[in-house]
């Protein structure tokens, strides 16, 4: 059975200010159930390990997201999240980062997870990333010393989505502005619109709408 690591962030505020946060959990679960119904297995993972803060786990009406927020299995993974050190990317067929703006405080500077997608990439590995998920692809480093993203097109959460969310003035740093400055092209549609792109065995989507399709992506990328 493939497995796709799945690394979340341990940050768990907005930035440095008190209002909490995490990993945004329908970017996992819409992206989860797609795994889970092509027979895919998964490990959750983050830099220290234990659990991993989620938010938007009280949304009316999203039932992909409360299932598997109740799900058992679910539940032991997340609250008892590998630690980086203990990952050994040669088990996995794919990484897929979930978004939330607490990875942007964390796994969008970590050196431990980057050179471990360096190097499944570089093995013939599938990167994915949704939202601000993408922030983390940022500190990915070749073996030919280039950035990963320095020859992919991508998506990301956008300037327009950050306003309308109300935490553009509380964000460590604007992804549209820091993924159109690190890849070959930045790419986007409409606020909150379904968009993703695949570039070589890269995916990114542009925001939590988008995870059901990035993980669709992924899928067919490893049949």
């Amino acid at each position: 059975m493939k497995k796709i690591l799945i690394p979340v962030t341990n940050h768990a505020t907005l930035g440095e200010t008190d209002q909490a946060n995490g990993t945004y959990s329908p970017e996992l679960t819409h992206a989860l159930q797609v795994f889970l119904a092509a027979g895919l297995d998964y490990d959750i993972a983050s830099i220290k390990g234990g659990k991993a803060p989620l938010y938007g786990t009280d949304i009316e009406g999203d039932s992909v997201n409360e299932a598997i927020l109740n799900n058992e299995e679910f539940q032991n993974r997340i609250n008892n999240t590998l630690p980086v050190s203990q990952v050994n990317i040669a088990d996995y067929a794919a990484v897929f980062y979930p978004g939330g703006f607490g990875l942007l405080s964390d796994l969008a500077t970590n050196e431990d997870f980057a050179k471990l997608s360096a190097k499944h990439y570089e093995s013939g590995g599938v990167l994915a990333a949704v939202c601000h998920g993408p922030a983390a692809l940022l500190p990915i480093i070749l073996s030919t010393g280039e950035k990963l993203l320095a020859s992919k097109s991508v998506t990301g959460f956008t300037r327009e989505e950050e306003i309308d969310y109300g935490t553009i003035a509380d964000v460590p740093f604007l992804l549209e502005e820091s993924l159109a400055r690190s890849a070959a092209l930045y790419s986007k549609v409409q606020p909150w619109g379904v968009f993703v792109i695949e570039a070589d065995r890269v995916i990114t989507g542009q925001n939590p709408a988008s995870a059901h399709a990035v993980g669709e992506a992924l899928v067919r990328q490893l049949a």
